[in-house]
């Protein structure tokens, strides 16, 4: 709708408008544009991704689009990486007196942000890396030692091919455990006081492998008595 005067009017579209709008329409089949008027273009190209953009470029064959599209690409750096970024590239190359196309600046810029990135990731991931090291490190781990043979158990116990000299701790356990019992400690006191008794009790002598439980008769034949009594004194127990 367009003014005409005081009152509103429809206007007709031509052609041309035809064409544009279907190709906005159709942008994402666009490919070689030819040789298309630049102002067509203007038309049109605004509507396009940043992949479709660069299919239309990368399609055309012989012509040089970027004075077309360098206003496009600047468009999709500030998008992207930010207005300030952009007066920042802008100001470098004032200062360097140089001049580069905003699809080189758009795409340089947009692999040292990858590059970026992957160095990020590569550092996350080794992080990830050590805190899982600390935790196997605190893990419980299986012994993997082999169990010693049979003969080492028979050395090691007192069989075959040990030492006269070692004992082992269970045979000194079951030692002391002997000599601490109740019927070793009552022989031992009993041992002590028959001994005692022996001291303080004078006994006769008499010869070591004889009987203590049988006594020798007093009289003996064709002795006198004085010869007899000599034998009347009673003998001490043998143990």
């Amino acid at each position: 709708m367009e003014e005409w005067g005081t009152k509103p009017i429809r206007r007709i579209p031509t052609l041309v408008d035809l064409c544009v709008q279907k190709a906005i329409d159709n942008v994402r089949y666009l490919g070689d544009v030819g040789e298309t008027d630049p102002y067509l273009l203007d038309l049109f190209l605004p509507h396009c991704t940043v992949e479709q953009l660069t299919h239309i470029e990368d399609s055309t064959v012989d012509r040089d689009l970027s004075p077309v599209t360098n206003k496009l690409w600047k468009n999709f750096y500030t998008q992207q990486f930010g207005s300030k970024s952009t007066n920042v590239v802008v100001e470098r190359m004032k200062e360097k007196r140089v001049s580069f196309k905003w699809r080189q600046l758009y795409e340089a810029k947009l692999k040292d942000v990858e590059e970026a990135q992957q160095k990020s990731f590569e550092r996350i991931k080794q992080l990830y890396k050590k805190e899982d090291a600390k935790k196997q490190s605190r893990q419980v781990q299986l012994c993997t030692k082999v169990p010693p043979s049979s003969s080492y158990k028979r050395s090691f116990f007192g069989g075959p091919g040990s030492s006269g000299n070692t004992k082992s701790g269970i045979m000194k356990k079951a030692k002391q455990e002997f000599l601490n019992s109740r019927e070793v400690q009552n022989r031992s006191a009993m041992k002590k006081v028959t001994v005692h008794n022996n001291r303080s009790t004078p006994t006769a002598r008499r010869p070591i492998h004889s009987n203590p439980s049988i006594r020798k008769p007093t009289h003996l034949p064709g002795k006198s008595a004085a010869s007899s009594s000599k034998f009347s004194t009673p003998t001490a127990r043998r143990f």
